[in-house]
């Protein structure tokens, strides 16, 4: 990490984005570059608003081998639970569910539940074929709306669930956990360092000069539009922030805590953030309840579209 990152992301935790901007002006380093770029032209919004950035995210780099290993992963607890209805959480374009659902076992019906209209959309098309029933619906109301007799075999999440604040978090895990067979989450083993200190400055600077150096012709896309508003979110004060991240071993106690138990952590993929990991847990439905099934279209469980996930 250079003096000139690190006095950048210094800055930004202070709040002075002026003073950052100078400290990265020269840009020498792919990140100094794209923080530099991101400094002069900050604009509001959600990260997720620009779906061309974050589909070029996710089709380059690290990721072909990161969703090749989370499909392998989805396809084994798939052959484990032997499920018949599937519940997709922020599930994107489909991404991860569409070729996990290719697999032996892989459940018949599937709900999707997504925020981002143009994600959901690219889902539905994915998915031709299948018996899907698509929830444009953050998972707040979602989960909160389930009737009574709901049950999922397999509730699945690929790099969602991180988006949402720890507090909330927890209180959609206590809803989903009554409805939910199997509980699979797939996320990134991020380690636990005080805000803003110098060892967490290193950690995001390191971590996005991996990131960005995976890229080439679409790295100032990939930059612009997502990985630089992710990494001043978690910095700057007051600014939009798309993640709340935690070591897996964090993820393990919050699950357990909502209820779910023969918690599993599994690691999956070295990534150049963080490692992926596969969480696995038992939830407590209603064992043989003659109104258990999903819940029909139109349901109380529907909401209103806000900002999407992010890499799923």
């Amino acid at each position: 990490m250079t003096n000139h990152i690190d006095e950048a992301l210094r800055a930004l935790a202070d709040g002075d984005i002026g003073r950052a901007r100078d400290a990265v002006r020269d840009g020498r380093t792919p990140l100094a570059a794209a923080l530099a770029g991101h400094l002069a032209a900050t604009r509001d919004g959600s990260v997720y608003d620009q779906p061309a950035a974050f589909e070029a995210f996710i089709d380059g780099g690290g990721n072909v081998g990161l969703y090749r290993a989370v499909t392998e992963a989805l396809g084994r607890v798939y052959a484990e639970a032997r499920p018949s209805s599937l519940l997709d959480i922020g599930c994107g374009d489909g991404r991860a569910l569409r070729p996990a659902l290719a697999s032996e076992h892989a459940p018949a019906s599937v709900t999707l539940v997504e925020p981002s209209t143009a994600l959901l959309d690219a889902a539905v098309r994915a998915l031709a074929g299948y018996d899907v029933d698509a929830r444009h619906t953050r998972v707040e109301p979602f989960a909160a709306g389930l009737p009574a007799g709901a049950v999922f075999d397999v509730a699945q999440s690929t790099f969602a669930l991180h988006t949402l604040p720890h507090e909330v978090r927890d209180r959609v895990l206590a809803d989903l956990v009554g409805h939910v067979g199997v509980l699979a989450v797939v996320e990134f083993d991020v380690p636990d360092l005080p805000h803003a200190s110098p060892e967490h400055r290193r950690f995001l600077a390191e971590a996005y000069e991996r990131g960005l150096a995976e890229y080439d012709a679409d790295r100032d896309l990939v930059a612009q539009g997502f990985l630089m508003p992710v990494l001043t979110g978690q910095l700057v004060p007051g600014a939009t922030r798309a993640t709340w991240e935690q070591p897996a071993s964090r993820w393990a106690e919050q699950v357990e805590r909502a209820g779910f138990t023969e918690v599993r952590v599994t690691r999956l993929h070295d990534y150049w953030w963080s490692p992926a990991f596969l969480l696995t847990a038992a939830g407590s439905p209603a064992a043989g309840s003659p109104a258990a099934e999903s819940p029909a279209a139109g349901s109380p469980a529907s909401g209103s579209p806000t900002a999407a996930t992010p890499p799923r």
